[in-house]
């Protein structure tokens, strides 16, 4: 048997009939005792909420972490909500500093480089006047505000540090039980209002393994084209989280199977619908995704640069074929891309130098490459082009050995 969740753990003996309940129509939130490996909770958050709450302020752990928390997975960090405004953070935390333009937020510092974020409890947001994207979201509200204000109901807990209980006013902790990802409200609604929530759904589905309500995925599919309203910035850093999780390959699959990925990397979708056979660009993407999953369970961090390599790698090549210049082909292609995606200037530039580099080292002959700073990424595009073509890694690996990281100097 697998191991069970925080939330199985939970006195199994409750009433049933309460989860089927509306939760839209509740006026207080349904309150959980949950056994949570505190372990697995962060020491100084909770002193965070503690001299909140002994203050006279409300004070929970909200958002990911807790929904982290009651899948069994590490947090990767931990946020706070509260009922205290920035400036009464700012006053109990010598240690804290107010950031932010449209919605001021406190972050509060400990040793270690520790960062936790202390935000006030905000309104459901307000349209713009010319449709339902949302314009405006710094207005302050009640905890139940901030938790319907959200996007999926497995983000929408809060959890009490001292009283060890879950608030949930969204129905998320029966979605953690279900595994399931639903949207907190009318899901097309909810993704016209921010349609990077499009690409937040299919992260928390591929990262965390969960199903996708069959509303959810029929407005991702319904409302995929909204994309193209979105901030270009966003939709490329949420491409990136898509293949940072480790679940890189099925993250991608969702996003090409609902056609999301047709509307942002078209040139990928195409090569994607032709995969049948091992020897077909397409075949070889899903391989080339399973290396980057790989490479994040030994614990192998891939920059910005080398997933965007390996995530199009098939569609540079491809636009490379025929090309006497491979740099000037592949310098279209990538400002092509960036009509849709703004892909940094310092990614785009080594994505251009890896895909026309990428012949000499496979002769194990790369040259001047070696003293560039780009060179150990595209030793690691190497070898995920070598593993999806089935090549030998001799060349690679031999190449590895023989590298020595330049010395920088110090200036006078």
């Amino acid at each position: 048997m697998g191991r069970s969740t925080p939330y199985e753990d939970a006195d199994k003996n409750r009433d049933q009939h309460e989860l089927s309940l509306t939760y839209d129509e509740a006026d207080a939130p349904y309150r959980h005792a949950v056994a949570l490996d505190e372990s697995r909770i962060d020491e100084d958050v909770c002193k965070v909420t503690r001299r909140l709450v002994r203050h006279g302020h409300e004070a929970y752990l909200v958002g990911g972490c807790v929904r982290d928390l009651l899948l069994d997975h590490e947090p990767k960090d931990f946020d706070v909500a509260t009922s205290a405004h920035p400036e009464d953070v700012r006053k109990l935390f010598r240690n804290s500093r107010i950031i932010g333009r449209r919605f001021r937020l406190v972050h509060v510092m400990f040793q270690g480089r520790k960062i936790f974020e202390v935000a006030t409890f905000r309104q459901t947001p307000e349209h713009s006047e010319d449709g339902l994207l949302i314009r405006s979201d710094n207005v302050y509200g009640e905890a139940e505000d901030d938790a319907r204000r959200r996007d999926f109901t497995i983000n929408g807990l809060f959890y009490d540090v001292e009283e060890r209980v879950i608030l949930d006013w969204v129905g998320g902790l029966e979605d953690v039980r279900r595994r399931l990802v639903r949207t907190i409200g009318d899901p097309e609604t909810r993704f016209r209002e921010d349609p990077v929530r499009l690409l937040r759904a299919i992260k928390f589905a591929g990262r965390l393994n969960l199903g996708i309500a069959p509303e959810v995925y029929d407005a991702i599919v319904y409302c995929r084209e909204t994309l193209h309203q979105a901030a270009r910035p966003r939709v490329a850093e949420e491409i990136l989280r898509l293949l940072r999780g480790g679940q890189a390959r099925r993250s991608i699959y969702i996003a090409w199977e609902t056609g999301v990925l047709d509307v942002l990397l078209p040139e990928l979708a195409a090569l994607l619908y032709d995969a049948e056979g091992d020897g077909t660009p397409g075949a070889r993407v899903w391989r080339q995704l399973s290396f980057i999953d790989e490479c994040h369970r030994q614990r192998k961090p891939l920059d910005d640069t080398t997933l965007w390599s390996i995530l199009l790698l098939e569609a540079m090549k491809e636009s490379c074929e025929g090309q006497r210049d491979r740099s000037a082909a592949v310098t279209q292609f990538i400002g092509l891309l960036s009509e849709r995606l703004a892909i940094t200037r310092r990614c785009a530039d080594g994505m251009r130098r890896i895909v026309t580099g990428l012949p000499r080292i496979e002769r194990g002959r790369p040259g001047r490459m070696t003293r560039s700073e780009i060179y150990p990424a595209a030793l690691d595009v190497a070898e995920a082009d070598h593993i999806s073509e089935g090549r030998s890694l001799v060349v690679i690996d031999g190449l590895r050995e023989d590298y020595e990281p330049p010395v920088r100097r110090r200036r006078s």
